[in-house]
């Protein structure tokens, strides 16, 4: 039997040894030790193995796919660089966030570098369709911009609904799984009809990872989760979770989702008596269910791609998606 789980160890090795080379200058140092420090930081590099499943899926090779998947991976770290500056996080991956550490300044200053090394090595990417490649990347900075000044404004309004959570995680986390997905089937030289299924697959799992990332924000193991439980009630996030509870509930358990969403959020002393709303109101049935349907619908799109290898693998991702507790 395949070992999957050792597959994904080479294929993350790969971009971890190729990110590791996208920092070779050593100066200006307080621009240059911030940069290496970003993508030295590790991660799960789960973006840049589904580019290289697309590739692989469509009849492409991994070779092609490389400077795409590292790119998606240092587009995303640019993400995460300025995100932490909006949220004033101090940690990220158990290390001192690039604004604690050297400033606001510089993190500003590192995350514009980063989105240049991102597109410096995806104009690396060998083919004829690189005009396309670039449109479907520059859209996804574009969408993931937009789908984080969709999440800051939902911090003080008080009329976000469950729908307008969906279309936000669609941009924010859903695009750039999704045009991870779709480069590697262009790159690749996937037909029409298999560039689409790719783009959806991706889709529906970005849908499926955040929903499930609300869940175990309130049910996972602490130490397997990598921070506090109920993080994301303290701090008043508007989740797939407290927007579908707040909903459904009725009388006191309403009145204390509201006071938490007019707040911006709650004591740590709160989070049981939430979880008990949740449970009480089958909220996290109802987001289990989710995460079920939409990793059913992504693995519908992959019927489109010839059986082997690569399409195996996307099912392995979708299953290890829907168990997995960090």
């Amino acid at each position: 039997m395949v070992s999957y789980q050792k597959k994904y160890i080479a294929y993350k090795s790969r971009v971890d040894k190729r990110l590791g080379r996208c920092m070779s200058k050593q100066e200006p140092v307080s621009l240059c030790e911030p940069v290496s420090y970003i993508l030295s930081g590790g991660g799960k590099r789960i973006r840049p193995l589904l580019v290289l499943l697309a590739c692989e899926g469509v009849g492409g090779t991994v070779e092609q796919g490389l400077p795409a998947a590292v790119a998606i991976e240092i587009l995303h770290n640019f993400s995460l660089v300025h995100d932490d500056i909006m949220d004033h996080a101090s940690t990220r991956r158990g290390r001192l966030t690039v604004h604690k550490k050297w400033g606001e300044s510089v993190a500003i200053l590192t995350g514009d570098e980063l989105l240049g090394l991102a597109y410096r090595e995806l104009l690396r990417t060998k083919s004829g369709a690189i005009g396309r490649i670039v449109e479907i990347f520059t859209d996804g900075v574009i969408e993931v911009c937009e789908g984080q000044a969709y999440d800051k404004e939902f911090e003080t309004r008080h009329d976000v609904t469950l729908l307008d959570y969906l279309q936000m995680i669609a941009k924010k986390t859903g695009k750039l799984v999704s045009v991870s997905l779709e480069l590697g089937a262009v790159i690749g030289g996937g037909s029409a009809r298999e560039v689409r299924a790719l783009r959806e697959y991706g889709t529906h799992i970005g849908r499926a990872f955040q929903i499930q990332d609300d869940y175990l924000d309130i049910v996972a193991n602490e130490e397997e989760f990598g921070k506090r439980i109920g993080g994301d009630i303290v701090e008043g996030k508007k989740t797939y979770l407290l927007l579908e509870a707040y909903r459904r509930a009725r009388g006191d358990d309403k009145k204390l989702l509201h006071a938490i969403m007019m707040n911006g959020g709650t004591s740590r002393r709160n989070v049981p008596a939430v979880r008990a709303i949740y449970e009480r109101h089958g909220v996290l049935a109802s987001a289990q269910k989710e995460v079920a349907q939409s990793i059913a619908r992504a693995d519908r799109e992959l019927k489109i791609l010839k059986p082997g290898p690569a399409r195996e693998m996307l099912y392995w991702f979708s299953e290890m998606l829907a168990n997995r507790n960090f």
